[in-house]
């Protein structure tokens, strides 16, 4: 599943960066389960740069802050799975965030 994740990913991002050369800095983030209950999230952007210090929220539906935290020097961030519904919040600023809905992440 992994695998078809990433490739699902990476084709998306192909697509957008031949289709709109304006839109060169779009944000990406893929959130894998470890299968250990943890989350990782790898983070950048379709313009190839990195995605350090992005600000990264974990948040019930109704808008709680669970978690926060930052995108290590690696473009990673991992977290302790919640025991409740969550959504994972990539933030790099105004017109530069992404929600991944709990529900969505998969091994």
């Amino acid at each position: 599943m992994r695998l078809k994740t990433y490739t699902f990913c990476v084709a998306l991002s192909a697509m957008v960066a031949a289709a709109a050369p304006a839109w060169a800095h779009i944000p990406l983030v893929l959130c894998m389960d470890n299968g250990d209950n943890s989350i990782t999230c790898e983070g950048g952007f379709s313009d190839g740069s990195a995605a350090a210090g992005v600000n990264m929220r974990i948040e019930s539906p109704d808008g709680r802050v669970l978690l926060a935290g930052r995108m290590d020097d690696a473009s990673e961030f991992t977290f302790t799975k919640p025991r409740t519904d969550f959504v994972v919040i990539f933030d790099a600023g105004p017109e530069h965030q992404l929600r991944v809905p709990g529900r969505r992440i998969t091994q």
